[in-house]
This record gives structure tokens, C-alpha cells and sequence, in this order.
């Protein structure tokens, strides 16, 4: 089975933030705040996957309370941040995400063993070695830059759920 036809099963993203949604770049700011960029590309596949009935999860180490807001508002209700065993988080909420309809989109170490319990793990194209050699597919975009958008649009494309 090639990995096209694998993305028309995905009904779960789980997604990291740093280096999947962001570029990984923090901006270091004089009241020390830590602000990120997003792209807006991500941002409308997701509130249309979201729209469509799929379930969008976030497990990330990060804690900011902008980011925070920003997915909230995009429609996710799935948010756990400040988070430093993404594996335990992913097996609590096994019950509630079919895990052999999910994809996970990670870029770092902390990733590496969350990547191995879904159908399709994923990275962006600047990933680091471990996650791209474990990733079924490595998306052509890096991270913050589209590389949610890229694995949401194949999904939604498939399924005839793009709009």
C-alpha cells in the first residue's frame, strides 16, 4: 500500500506546535514573552478539517497562552500544552482518537516514540534525522511554513472534503 492511499483513512491530526505549526523560531521579546509565527495557510485547514467533522488533537511541551488562544479560536478543542510525556498524553486519550486513523506530525525527539502509535506519522521537510527516518511521509514543507496545511489538504482532497 503506498502512502497516498494511506491518508484517505486519517479521520485524527495530532499535531506538535514548536517546528510543525511554528518554524520553531522564538522571538525573544524585552518583557520576556516568547512569540512565535504561525501561518495562515495551516490555519484555514485546519478550521476546515475541523468544519468537515475531523478531530484535530495539539500534544506539545509549550505553554503559551497566544498560542493557546490562536488554535483555540481556529476551532480546536483538543489542546494539551505543558506537556513533558507526550506518549502518556497520546495513551489517556486512546479511547477518544482511533489511533489507527490518525496522523501525527512531529519534528523533534520528544516526538519520536508518540510517532511510532499512529497510522501515519509525518514531519515537516526540515525535521531532524530520527523523525524523518521514522516518518512514513516527509512532507515538502517546513515546519510553520504550511506543512499542516500539505498532510490536512491530501486528507480532505481524498475524501472530497477540500474546499
Amino acid at each position: 500500500m503506498n502512502v497516498l492511499s494511506r491518508f484517505k483513512d486519517i479521520k485524527h491530526f495530532i499535531l506538535d506546535v514548536d517546528g510543525v505549526l511554528t518554524d520553531g523560531t522564538l522571538l525573544l521579546q524585552s518583557d520576556g514573552e516568547l512569540a512565535r509565527t504561525m501561518h495562515t495557510r495551516d490555519g484555514y485547514a485546519m478550521q476546515l478539517a475541523i468544519k468537515k467533522g475531523y478531530e484535530i488533537v495539539i500534544i506539545t511541551g509549550g505553554d503559551n497562552p497566544t498560542v493557546k488562544s490562536r488554535l483555540q479560536k481556529l476551532g480546536l478543542k483538543h489542546l494539551y500544552s505543558g506537556v513533558q510525556d507526550k506518549l502518556a498524553v497520546l495513551e489517556s486519550i486512546a479511547d477518544q482518537v482511533d489511533l489507527s486513523k490518525s496522523i501525527y506530525m512531529g519534528d523533534d525527539m520528544p516526538d519520536y516514540h508518540v510517532m511510532q502509535k499512529v497510522a501515519l506519522p509525518c514531519c515537516p521537510a526540515d525535521a531532524c534525522n530520527e523523525i524523518k527516518e521514522i516518518a512514513h511521509y516527509v512532507s515538502p514543507v517546513i515546519g510553520g511554513k504550511g506543512c499542516v496545511r500539505d498532510v490536512i489538504e491530501k486528507v480532505l482532497k481524498l475524501n472530497d472534503d477540500w474546499q
